[in-house]
């Protein structure tokens, strides 16, 4: 009977240490930019909502224009978060996304239009001020299905997102 108490004792001990040591505060939405190469796209516009304490939804758009074409990329991503220390947290995730270029007469590429899906993933760190900021770093490696945007892209990025 002793052993018994013990070894539930024990149990519920490693339980309990094991969800300590997972909780975190992911914060119910956040809000900002994402700035990196995003294969020419540069900076894009974050969205994350949080869907529990270890998981969340970020949704990126990066739109570009200018007097040769005019383009915009929408990426969706699951992601997983785990704390390393404190507020210093790190992720993974894995998504998709759509894009559409437009070409003018006169550019490169002539008067056309392309339409492309990929699959992406993500991995990275984020630091979560006291305040409501979120910075991150992050590695987002894609594999495209299209004419411009086909095979193996990839984009390492900063971000800096406003919590709520």
């Amino acid at each position: 009977m002793k052993n018994t108490k013990r070894i539930s004792l024990i149990i519920a001990f490693f339980i309990t240490g094991f969800t300590t040591l997972q909780a975190q505060e992911i914060a119910g939405n956040t809000i900002g930019l994402r700035f990196g190469s995003n294969n020419g796209f540069g900076g894009e516009i974050t969205y994350q909502r949080g869907l529990n304490e270890n998981n969340r939804l970020e949704f990126d758009l990066g739109i570009r224009s200018n007097n040769n074409y005019s383009a915009f990329k929408l990426t969706g991503i699951y992601q997983w978060v785990w704390t390393i220390e404190d507020q210093f947290n790190w992720f993974a995730g894995v998504g998709g996304g759509l894009g559409s270029w437009s070409y003018k007469t006169g550019s490169a590429f002539g008067n056309n239009s392309s339409t492309v899906l990929y699959a992406a993933g993500d991995i990275g760190v984020e630091y979560n001020f006291d305040i409501p900021l979120l910075i991150s770093l992050d590695y987002r490696p894609e594999l495209g299905f299209g004419d411009l945007y086909d095979g193996f892209n990839s984009d390492v990025a900063l971000g800096l997102r406003y919590q709520f």
